[in-house]
């Protein structure tokens, strides 16, 4: 996670997790359908005008790290050391995504998004968000010969393992298992001669 430097960014940084805490504790002790974001903002302390500044709905308050995780896959590509392959990389990624959603405490967390249809869909609208994201940073390296669709492809895996592995009993194992094969797809999906010749992605 990206630690914030000057004075005002901490200070933004740290009441951004008081009303994400103040809001996952409301959720868990009464219900998230029961809890309504005047309460959040009045529990954490701030103006409904600042929980709103942080966050651009009530579903995600419960998905504190969305950004971050965008933002750290795209980084796992373009900000790799020279030279490393893409696919170690970014399996590095999803284990540290992957830890983070199964640390303790977690569960009940996940329990309840579970349980409610608003935060199911927007748990999947924020996966393939991510997944497009991902693939715009693997397209743009100018080090892959890869189409569009083998881009997107590799991307919507890359997620798929984050999903699979945090649901596994062994997590490290289920996204190490998957990655081999997504290490075998990317290989696969290398320019060969006639693709050599079209556009790269």
């Amino acid at each position: 996670m990206t630690v914030p430097t000057g004075r005002r960014e901490r200070k933004k940084a740290a009441t951004r997790q008081k009303i994400a805490d103040t809001a996952l504790r409301l959720f868990l002790d009464r219900g998230y359908d029961a809890v309504g974001i005047r309460e959040v903002a009045a529990e954490a302390d701030v103006a409904v005008t600042t929980l709103f500044s942080h966050f651009a709905s009530k579903e995600a308050l419960v998905f504190g790290q969305d950004a971050e995780f965008e933002r750290g896959l795209a980084r796992a590509v373009t900000e790799r050391a020279p030279h490393e392959p893409l696919i170690p990389a970014l399996r590095r990624e999803v284990h540290a995504m992957v830890r983070h959603c199964t640390a303790d405490g977690a569960a009940p967390i996940w329990r309840m998004i579970d349980e409610s249809p608003p935060l199911r869909e927007y748990e999947y609208s924020m996966r393939l968000r991510h997944a497009e994201s991902l693939a715009a940073a693997i397209a743009a390296d100018p080090g892959f010969s890869r189409s569009a669709t083998a881009c997107r492809t590799i991307a919507r895996f890359v997620i798929d393992a984050y999903s699979i592995g945090r649901e596994a009993a062994d997590p490290e194992a289920a996204v190490n298992e998957i990655f081999r094969m997504i290490e075998a797809a990317w290989e696969a999906g290398g320019p060969g001669p006639s693709q050599a010749e079209g556009s790269p992605c």
